[in-house]
């Protein structure tokens, strides 16, 4: 297997590792982070297995990795189906390897939402990397999550990187306009965009400006790319910055032939190097942790009133039809609710 296209274990495999006492269950936790850190791609693929299945060892597994996280460089690609994503996020690999790098790739496909499978394109098209142990390839299906991320990408993240990955790419499923999620997540966005996928007013479209670092027009050899060259920098032209604020780049590039690449890495480089002199890259990685608590606590709320028992379902139900008959607004309802779930008050305070 190596490192590569690992896919995790059967839904079984996930099974099997269900802990007993809560010891047991640490103890197993430590042996897969340590295997992983010791280069074991198995135990990394499971490890991620756990983490998207949402395994009872989970919060051992978070446990484990935490003194080890905090160490990639972590760049996020996001842009329109079509856009050549997977290929360029080949390239980067190649070229990261090129300097004895570990390179960790989450790439999240989109699920079908009448199967609930993934084609899991992503690894097809990076496949000239499975041989490579020093490279480990994931696919995260998004599950419905919406935004372009799966919902498990930033446990999954945490785990490659206290594997000791030093770059982990992240690559987002092609959603069009409301892919900005990935800004949260990673040190570096790149927002690629190529030839005849739309025009100026495209790019001009809510998010897509404001969450890029560096912006890449791959399939440069195609016409019509300097045009959309052309709009971006228009379009940047309008865009204030403020004195020391960082100015994305436009970086024109063909990841099938490999043009332009060495250009990219080095503006990469420049970017890591902005990130660390201003030390906005202490107040990004402070802002995903954040992200990622009110995430979990969002969750395990939803979770809570989701699975209300019989009498909690039927209080949910008591409380829509005075919402629908207009004796209650929302917001009082919501309050009632949660404070009979031991949930607390809403948003600053009670929802009324």
């Amino acid at each position: 297997m190596g490192g590569q296209l690992a896919g995790g274990p059967p839904a079984a495999g996930a099974g099997a590792l269900a802990p007993g006492p809560a010891g047991a269950g640490q103890r197993r936790a430590d042996e897969l982070v340590a295997a992983a850190r010791a280069g074991d791609p198995r135990a990394l693929a499971r490890l991620v297995s756990l983490v998207e299945d949402g395994s009872d060892l989970l919060r051992p597994v978070m446990r484990a990795v935490a003194a080890h996280a905090g160490h990639a460089r972590v760049i996020g690609l996001t842009g329109s189906p079509g856009v050549g994503k997977s290929t360029l996020t080949g390239a980067l690999v190649g070229r990261f390897r090129g300097r004895g790098l570990r390179v960790g790739v989450l790439a999240v496909d989109p699920t079908s939402p009448f199967s609930g499978g993934a084609l899991l394109g992503d690894r097809v098209r990076m496949s000239e990397h499975a041989t490579d142990p020093g490279v480990f390839i994931r696919s995260l299906a998004s599950r419905g999550h919406l935004g372009g991320l799966s919902a498990a990408a930033p446990q999954a993240l945490r785990v490659v990187d206290a594997a000791g990955f030093d770059v982990v790419c992240v690559e987002m499923v092609g959603v069009g306009q409301a892919e900005v999620e990935i800004a949260s997540l990673a040190d570096t966005t790149l927002v690629i965009m190529a030839p005849g996928m739309g025009d100026s007013i495209q790019a001009a479209k809510a998010g897509i400006l404001e969450v890029a670092d560096v912006f890449v027009v791959n399939k440069c050899d195609r016409p019509g790319a300097q045009e959309v060259v052309r709009d971006l920098r228009a379009m940047l032209a309008l865009a204030p910055r403020g004195p020391g604020r960082w100015r994305p780049p436009i970086v024109a590039v063909s990841a099938q032939t490999g043009e332009g690449i060495d250009e990219l890495a080095g503006r990469l480089d420049a970017h890591l190097a902005w990130l660390e002199e201003s030390g906005e890259l202490a107040r990004r990685r402070l802002a995903r942790a954040r992200e990622e608590i009110s995430g979990i606590v969002v969750a395990a709320i939803r979770a809570r009133i989701g699975g209300l028992p019989g009498a909690g379902r039927s209080r949910l139900r008591e409380l829509a039809e005075k919402v629908a008959g207009g004796a209650l607004d929302p917001y009082a309802a919501a309050d009632e609710l949660l404070g009979e779930q031991g949930a607390g008050p809403g948003p600053a305070g009670p929802l009324a």
